[in-house]
């Protein structure tokens, strides 16, 4: 009674459905590619940390309103403004410093010498001129006449 019976159609139908998991599983391996929706959204703060601000005058720098801590620098690099949120300004004078070689400082020392030689030899002159330069004390010699003529000699 079995023998009879044909397999074929039971091992056709097995054998798609061994073929359709098999293509189940190579799409469970790749990577799921969906878009993602992404939502970013951005909230830039002005800095001013990468901008020299110039002023003019301080009241200039009054008028300008600021988020942080702010410097104004003058045309000439001089003075510095610094302006805080609050509206307080602390003004500050810039001085440059100029790196000095040895040689730059051994000049400097000469004439500072210098200066101070120059300065003695004043002083000395002075002291020496001093002497020289004192009113003489007037005193009467007998004989020098006074330029008037005596009355008891001529007659």
């Amino acid at each position: 009674m079995f023998n009879n019976y044909n397999t074929q159609p039971s091992l056709d139908r097995i054998n798609a459905q061994i073929s359709e998991l098999e293509k189940m599983k190579a799409q469970m391996q790749q990577p799921i590619q969906q878009p993602t929706n992404l939502t970013q959204n951005f909230q830039l703060a002005p800095t001013n940390r990468d901008v020299i601000r110039y002023a003019s005058s301080e009241e200039e720098v009054q008028r300008d309103m600021v988020i942080g801590d702010t410097p104004y620098f003058s045309k000439d690099l001089s003075i510095v403004w610094i302006k805080n949120t609050k509206g307080d300004i602390k003004t500050y004078e810039l001085k440059e410093i100029i790196k000095r070689d040895e040689k730059d400082i051994q000049i400097e020392l000469l004439q500072a010498q210098i200066n101070d030689l120059k300065k003695e030899m004043s002083i000395n002159a002075r002291t020496n001129n001093a002497d020289v330069d004192e009113p003489t004390k007037s005193e009467k010699s007998s004989s020098i006449s006074n330029g008037r003529k005596s009355t008891a000699k001529s007659k």
